[in-house]
């Protein structure tokens, strides 16, 4: 057809429900794309869908599929072969979970990724960007970590995924020069969608910081445990960094024409996705009540296995070679998180 050049690019979104994937369906949407979004629920809700049509207007194409089956993999992505790319968020990511049940994450997390690169291989679809973690680094000898650091036996199952997971795709990229891959290693995403429509929703106790507060200062939670406060950090307490999952959701974009255009330098590029900045447990606790207007209930406890003391990004290389750069504050991480609690709350207390 004479129109195909100013057709849409179709971009496959494997976990594109969840919490970074639905920000990044509609960071895509706005930007023109056509999404097909594969998912099967086991850590979202249909409700997203309708959430993604409310923000942007559109509702994404959506295939519910077993990534762990090749056979329905494969099968998706011949419908779908057009596809100019595919987005891989697809994994489970509760920690203690990952500790617990170490074969489920092992065959969830690396099954699903195989299959899509077979799948991916077989029907001519060049382009993948994988959804990885700073978990890679292990306990990082120096900060701020750069790409160049080396990767280390992460505490948990699902960090070691994540670290399996690109040695896979280095020998993946090696072996063949027709899928080129980025793997983008996130550092601690939070915040929500300015729309207060989307963002985290942990099953369980949530293993990420920022929940952990939002539902102590809702109530459903009694008190936030601080694990440990005698780090060697400034105040006792871990530091990370925060990043907005907005922010996250246009670095995806920024790889993602990168490799639409052709740009990559290497079969397999890796960027850090982070802000530069560190802040303690402590910080994000006072930030908190700064926001919200309320003291927060907390106690502080024993360290937790595996926690490091201190990690942050190095942001050189994404600036430079991605041209992209966090630019949400941690008030706007903050305010949006407590927005988004607030008003699922709401909703469930109806």
């Amino acid at each position: 057809m004479s129109f195909s050049k100013h057709m849409k690019d179709k971009i496959i979104v494997t976990g594109g429900c969840g919490y970074i994937g639905s920000h990044t369906v509609i960071t895509l949407i706005t930007h023109n794309y056509e999404v097909v979004i594969l998912d099967d629920f086991s850590n979202s809700n249909p409700q997203i869908l309708d959430r993604i049509e409310k923000i942007t207007g559109t509702r994404p194409h959506f295939e519910q599929v077993d990534l762990k089956s090749f056979e329905a993999t494969e099968a998706i992505l011949r419908i779908h072969k057009d596809a100019k790319a595919v987005i891989h968020f697809a994994a489970h990511k509760a920690v203690a979970e990952s500790i617990q049940n170490p074969l489920m994450y092992y065959q969830n997390n690396l099954f699903s990724l195989i299959n899509t690169l077979k799948a991916q291989e077989n029907q001519g679809i060049k382009n993948h960007i994988f959804s990885s973690s700073a978990t890679v680094y292990g306990n990082p000898s120096t900060v701020p970590i750069t790409e160049n650091a080396p990767t280390q036996r992460p505490f948990s199952t699902y960090g070691n995924t994540k670290k399996i997971a690109e040695e896979i795709l280095e020998d993946f990229t090696n072996s063949q020069s027709e899928i080129s891959v980025i793997s983008l290693r996130y550092f601690n995403p939070t915040g929500a969608h300015e729309s207060g429509q989307i963002g985290e929703f942990p099953t369980g106790i949530p293993n990420n910081l920022m929940p952990y507060i939002t539902q102590t200062a809702a109530g459903v939670r009694e008190k936030l445990m601080v694990f440990g406060n005698d780090y060697p950090t400034k105040d006792g307490t871990p530091i990370r960094d925060y990043i907005h999952v907005v922010d996250l959701a246009e670095a995806h974009l920024k790889a993602l024409q990168r490799l639409l255009d052709s740009s990559a330098t290497q079969p397999l590029e890796v960027f850090n996705l982070g802000t530069g900045n560190g802040y303690s447990v402590l910080e994000m606790i006072t930030a908190f009540e700064a926001v919200s207007g309320s003291p927060l209930n907390y106690e502080i406890t024993d360290r937790r296995p595996g926690d490091v003391p201190e990690m942050f990004a190095s942001t050189e290389l994404a600036k430079k070679v991605l041209k992209w750069e966090a630019t949400h504050s941690l008030h706007e991480m903050i305010q949006s998180s407590w927005i988004w609690e607030q008003n699922l709350r709401n909703e469930l207390d109806q």
